[in-house]
């Protein structure tokens, strides 16, 4: 059996025009992978009405999804804290948009056992399979028995505070862990590889990992999943080997091409929450990232780089990516890729994970078995 290469994005927002403009910078490495898959952040439609109890992203044009067809991307998770903003029209309307250009979803759908179904592809004579999980919230945008919606996993804030983003998350609730691990198992019983994706963590803030992000990720690995990504931080986090499988905690901005975080704008939400952020993380965007204003560090970007061999096992490591001015992702110079393997191996410690003795060598930096 031939060896097969999956690459796994961050968060992807193309609510900008040209959308292809902007994923080509990595286009031609996602292209080339046996499987791409990202995680679509924001609704595409043009129906539905804004929900308000959460800063609110705006939709992008459906006409958008076909890019992501075009630039190689087989698949994409939809179960993250925006997915719901525009209702269950929103929801609708990018799974339908999806469907119509070929690309596979998970994690989001008109009921809560529709969205919890994983998306499965065959590549390479595999099943690989694609789990995704909301863990921040809002409540309100999670599925119901007969309610659109996303997957979840319950975790609740230490001090009692409402389910969203912004709290401080930290208890997972044991009957939604034990959930998600029978729908892991589950699915895992019908694959030859499955990858659980988990919207998850702290936003904006380099390193650090909220106390429940280990135990849940180990705790997909220990029902079944050979990998588990994380994303929704908007920056980079470590990488961890756990039982000799990856996960890596955040896979930062894929491509996100937004004015939605800009202080000068219309939306009273928005710009209250554009200039908030700043106070509450900390840092001050470059003005030159106008359509990415994130943290400085959130220039180094990755892909998740994952080779199953033949005989089975996994080679493991990331394509070091660079963030360019107005926040258009590019894979990375030679000089560039050795400052992110450097700041990726930074963060893995500072995070409170095992080192990594990380080796760059092509395109990829490679995590050592």
């Amino acid at each position: 059996m031939s060896s097969l290469e999956i690459l796994l994005t961050g968060d992807l927002i193309l609510d900008e025009p040209d959308p292809d403009h902007w994923l080509s910078g990595i286009a031609q490495r996602t292209r080339k992978a046996d499987l791409t898959i990202g995680h679509l952040e924001v609704p595409h439609t043009h129906r539905g009405q804004e929900r308000g109890d959460d800063i609110p992203a705006p939709a992008a044009d459906p006409a958008h999804l076909s890019a992501l067809k075009r630039a190689g991307f087989a698949a994409v998770t939809l179960a993250g804290n925006h997915m719901a903003d525009q209702g269950a029209e929103g929801i609708e309307d990018t799974i339908a948009g999806l469907e119509r250009v070929g690309v596979a979803h998970c994690g989001a759908g008109p009921s809560l056992a529709q969205a919890q179904r994983p998306a499965v592809l065959e590549r390479c004579g595999r099943r690989v399979g694609v789990l995704s999980f909301n863990c921040v919230g809002p409540q309100s945008s999670w599925a119901g028995p007969d309610r659109a919606g996303v997957a979840f996993v319950r975790v609740a804030s230490a001090d009692g505070e409402p389910i969203t983003p912004s709290a401080a998350l930290a208890c997972i609730d044991p009957i939604s862990l034990a959930n998600m691990r029978a729908i892991v198992e589950h699915a895992r019983s019908q694959l030859d590889l499955l990858i659980v994706a988990f919207h998850k963590g702290m936003v904006h803030r380099p390193a650090v990992l909220a106390p429940y992000e280990r135990p849940l990720s180990q705790a997909a690995i220990d029902a079944g999943a050979d990998v588990v990504v994380g994303h929704h931080a908007h920056i980079i986090k470590g990488i961890e080997l756990y039982r000799g499988n990856p996960i890596f905690h955040g896979l930062g901005n894929g491509c996100v091409i937004t004015r939605a975080l800009s202080p000068a704008q219309r939306h009273p939400q928005r710009e209250a929450w554009a200039r908030r952020r700043r106070e509450l993380f900390n840092f001050e965007p470059d003005p030159a990232y106008e359509l990415a204003p994130f943290h400085p560090e959130a220039v180094h970007g990755m892909m998740a780089r994952v080779t199953q061999q033949g005989n089975g096992t996994l080679d493991v490591g990331f394509v070091p990516v660079h963030i360019e001015a107005p926040g258009r992702p590019v894979l990375a110079s030679p000089e560039q890729a050795l400052r992110i393997r450097d700041y990726v191996a930074g963060i893995t410690i500072k995070g409170g994970l095992p080192p990594l003795d990380l080796v760059l060598s092509g395109d990829t930096v490679q995590v050592p078995a």
